[in-house]
């Protein structure tokens, strides 16, 4: 019997992003430079393969310094960035550090110390408990920032403190829901202090303007990344909002829903900011193994930026 013949329509731009590409880069230099074994303090990447690939070359994981037992090895600070006490306790303990948060978290960062320099109080949009948020949260005292997650809360929110608002944004988010929740924020305080530039990075806007653009064609869509990688979970959102009749995500441990897919005429594919190529390749490879696949990339802009690598690996 003929195969059947499926088309996929390949969204780009798709997988790793500038941020991504440097915080891998300063882990494969640190090891290079200092030998192995390198600390990452948390995942450097939300993604089991890259995690996977980085360990087998010298990298141990950590989620705190105080678990790393040779305090003379130097430990990487994750691209989603740190609170300022983690630099704090890695310098008390005379810890070699490197930084490979993401520049455009770092711009976030910077942003909310000078907003909380001008005396206003921040309003967050972001997702709780995820490290960027954590990270961002822990530039200030506590109780300088409170986190907005969703609509409801923008709609609830009373400002408590006698000072002026201004918000801020985790860089991951769905640029549509933050809107919604921009707008609800304006209507309620008409003087909040809004940043010169949005905070959501360039990659996540062009991933989901990407996904927009063809979810509606797609009966069904796939998004490779992992479970706790913002970006890519959002990407799953946008192409359902978008008109997808069924989409999600394809990590470590799915299993391909090749009966579902059996019935698609067409099918489209992304990948979250932190997805190595490989993982949609070898994802096409295994519906090659049961379909006649037809591959459309539609590209909605070209990415050519970079972020340098820290001057102490060079």
């Amino acid at each position: 019997m003929e195969n059947k013949s499926i088309k996929i329509l390949l969204a780009a731009p798709r997988g790793f992003c500038a941020g991504v590409d440097r915080a891998i880069e300063i882990v494969k230099k640190s090891i290079q430079k200092y030998g192995s074994p390198v600390y990452v303090r948390h995942e450097i990447v939300h993604n089991k393969h890259v995690v996977e690939s980085l360990k087998k070359i010298g990298a141990i994981f950590v989620e705190e310094l105080d678990e790393i037992k040779d305090k003379s090895r130097p430990v990487i600070f994750s691209a989603h960035g740190v609170p300022k006490s983690v630099p704090l306790e890695a310098s008390n303990l005379n810890m070699t550090y490197v930084d490979a948060t993401c520049p455009l978290v770092s711009k976030v960062h910077r942003e909310a110390e000078n907003i909380n320099k001008q005396g206003k109080h921040i309003l967050l949009i972001g997702h709780k408990n995820h490290p960027e948020v954590i990270g961002t949260m822990g530039q200030l005292p506590s109780g300088s920032i409170d986190l907005i997650e969703s609509t409801d809360d923008a709609f609830k929110y009373e400002n408590k403190s006698t000072k002026n608002l201004a918000y801020i944004t985790q860089t991951t988010l769905s640029v549509d829901d933050t809107k919604d929740i921009i707008e609800i924020l304006k209507s309620k305080f008409p003087d909040i202090y809004e940043p010169k530039k949005e905070d959501i990075c360039y990659a996540t806007t062009n991933r989901q303007e990407a996904v927009k653009k063809i979810a509606s064609q797609c009966e069904m869509f796939f998004v490779i990344g992992s479970r706790n990688s913002s970006n890519s979970v959002r990407l799953v959102e946008v192409a359902k909002k978008n008109g997808s009749k069924h989409a999600e995500l394809i990590h470590s441990e799915s299993i391909i829903p090749l009966e579902k897919i059996k019935k698609c005429k067409i099918i489209g594919i992304s990948s979250g900011a932190s997805a190595p190529e490989v993982l949609v390749k070898d994802f096409i490879n295994e519906l090659k193994k049961q379909f006649t696949i037809e591959i459309e990339e539609v590209e909605i802009t070209k990415e050519n930026i970079t972020f340098k690598i820290p001057g102490k690996l060079n």
